[in-house]
C-alpha cells in the first residue's frame, strides 16, 4: 500500500493536461498536509470498500512546461503512518503480513519518464519501492490547477491514480480474490521554490 501511495503522489506531480509556461519550476509538497492526501481503497470480501491513508509523506516535483521530458517527481512515505481509522487493523497493516514497517519504514517513488497523449493527459512511469520490492508502475495524472496563492507564493496541484497487486510487492497476506489489488489515489499540492 505504501508503494501505491508513493506512486500516486509522484504521478500527480509530474505532468498535467495544461502546460502553462508561467507554472514551470521546482515544487515542494505543502508541509501542512491539509491540502494533500495519499489514500488507498481495497475491497473487503467483495462486499464493501476499505479506505485508508498515509499521514506522513514528503516529496518534490519539477514541472517544465516547455520541455515535459524534464518533468520529474520523487516521493517518500512513512509507512508507519498508515491510518485506516481502526487501531487494531492499523497494527496489523504495519506487521509482517502487510507493510512490515519494522524492516521497511519507508516507501518511495521516483519517476523515470512522463508520457503525454494527444489530449494532453499524462502518465508518469517510475519505480515504486514498497516493502523492499521495487517495481515499475504507471500513474494516471491530471493537473488540477496552478497559480498564485494569497500568501505570495505559487502553487500547483495534481491528482494521480494507480492500481497495485499486493503479491507483486511481496505482501504475503491472502485476502481473497476480490482483494488482490489496491487502488491508490494521490492528491498533492506543491509550492514553487
Amino acid at each position: 500500500m505504501k508503494k501505491l501511495l508513493l506512486a500516486s503522489a509522484v504521478s500527480l506531480a509530474l505532468v498535467g493536461s495544461v502546460h502553462a509556461s508561467e507554472g514551470s519550476g521546482t515544487y515542494d509538497f505543502d508541509n501542512e498536509k491539509d491540502h494533500q492526501f495519499i489514500t488507498f481503497k481495497i475491497s473487503h470480501l467483495g462486499y464493501s470498500w476499505l479506505y485508508g491513508r498515509f499521514n506522513d509523506f514528503d516529496g518534490q516535483f519539477v514541472y517544465d512546461a516547455e520541455n515535459p521530458q524534464n518533468d520529474s517527481v520523487s516521493v517518500t512515505i512513512d509507512t508507519s503512518s498508515v491510518d485506516s481509522n481502526h487501531a487494531e487493523r492499523d497494527k496489523h497493516l504495519r506487521s509482517e503480513d502487510f507493510l512490515y514497517v519494522s524492516e521497511h519504514p519507508e516507501a518511495s517513488f521516483k519517476s523515470k519518464r512522463v508520457e503525454l497523449d494527444d489530449d494532453g493527459e499524462a502518465d508518469i512511469v517510475g519505480d515504486l519501492t514498497l516493502r523492499g520490492v521495487t517495481r515499475e508502475v504507471t500513474l494516471d495524472v491530471e493537473m488540477l490547477g496552478h497559480g498564485k496563492d494569497p500568501w505570495g507564493g505559487y502553487r500547483m496541484g495534481f491528482e494521480a491514480t494507480t492500481e497495485l497487486r499486493l503479491q507483486d510487492f511481496g505482501i504475503p497476506m491472502n485476502l481473497g480474490k476480490a482483494s488482490e489489488t489496491v487502488e491508490i489515489i494521490i492528491s498533492v499540492e506543491g509550492i514553487r521554490q
